[in-house]
């Protein structure tokens, strides 16, 4: 299995959280201050360098004022526009 990081879903997310960040105005220094963290690290979790787990996505989603369920709910539509199926257990 391909580590996810380097999938297309990946890549469909992270442009997603970047997107998102833009339309709500809020450019990477002041998402960083608002995360407690350096502005190169929002540059290297949009740009896939630093992987981001379930819970630090939360957290992001929070700084800019939006939710986990919100933002899966769009990623789920951006996923499937693309023509991504989920996979099946």
């Amino acid at each position: 299995m391909e580590k996810s990081i380097f999938t297309r879903e990946y890549s469909i997310m992270l442009r997603l959280l970047k997107e998102t960040r833009k339309n709500l105005k809020v450019s990477q220094v002041e998402l960083a201050e608002r995360l407690g963290q350096s502005q190169s690290f929002v540059s290297k979790c949009e740009r896939g360098e630093r992987r981001m787990d379930i819970i630090q996505l939360r957290t992001v989603c929070h700084a800019l004022g939006t939710t986990l369920p919100d933002f899966v709910k769009a990623l789920e539509t951006r996923l499937k526009k693309s023509g991504h199926k989920k996979s099946r257990r």
